[in-house]
């Protein structure tokens, strides 16, 4: 089991940022892969307090494309995934996402007829 864990705080600028702290008194091991590959210039950045370190990933440009695209951090002392990020793009997915909308509200139509037929069956 690892030692290490990851707190997300922003994506900005093209630089994916999270807190990593380790119960460990050494500067963590870490990976960063996209579609199996590491993923080059991520900066590991010692913060002053309580074994914190400032994780800064930089998204390549050919990671940005239409689609679901996601960045797993591991642990390579012992192989565990300590997080992921996600980048989602493009138009066939904000298709996906009405389609989606639009199941959630015809679901959430048939409920409130159910609970207002429900009401007045038990007036």
């Amino acid at each position: 089991m690892s030692t290490l864990t990851l707190a997300p705080m922003k994506l900005r600028r093209g630089v994916w940022e999270a807190i990593i702290s380790n119960s460990q008194p050494s500067e963590p091991q870490i990976t960063v892969t996209h579609l199996n590959q590491e993923v080059p210039g991520f900066e590991l950045t010692e913060k002053p307090d309580d074994n914190l370190w400032l994780l800064q990933v930089p998204i390549p440009q050919d990671a940005i494309a239409d689609g679901v695209q996601t960045f797993v951090i591991g642990d390579k002392a012992d192989g565990t995934r300590i997080g992921h990020f996600t980048l989602i793009a493009g138009e066939a997915l904000g298709d996906d996402m009405r389609v989606e909308v639009e199941l959630l509200r015809a679901e959430l139509d048939m409920l409130k007829r159910a609970f207002r037929r429900h009401c007045v069956e038990t007036i």
